[in-house]
């Protein structure tokens, strides 16, 4: 897409926004300096660059997976608004 070739007053209303005409110009340049810069991404040779998901390594930082004492059944039942067969009963939210 050449940095001319999109609607303002379209994109604006996707996005939901009320823009006067000079807001509609200033949006306008720079949605157009926005795409001449990605146009100029697309010329960059990234033939040898292996796809990554994150530009840095992550590492899982939750717990380890242990076995653990919980808190007994009748204990985590003790406050249940409403119960029938040793489950909590909660209102229907899905027809």
């Amino acid at each position: 897409m050449a940095a001319g070739d999109f609607n303002v007053k379209y994109v604006a209303h996707l996005a939901r926004l009320a823009l006067t005409p000079e807001e509609e110009i200033k949006l306008g340049a720079q949605l157009g300096n926005i795409i001449g810069f990605v146009e100029q991404l697309k010329s960059v040779d990234v033939s040898n660059v292996e796809p990554t998901a994150h530009a840095v390594p992550t590492v899982n930082v939750t717990r380890a997976d242990e076995i653990r004492p919980s808190l007994p059944h009748d204990e985590a039942m003790r406050n249940a608004p409403a119960k029938s067969g040793g489950l909590f009963v909660v209102p229907k939210i899905v027809e």
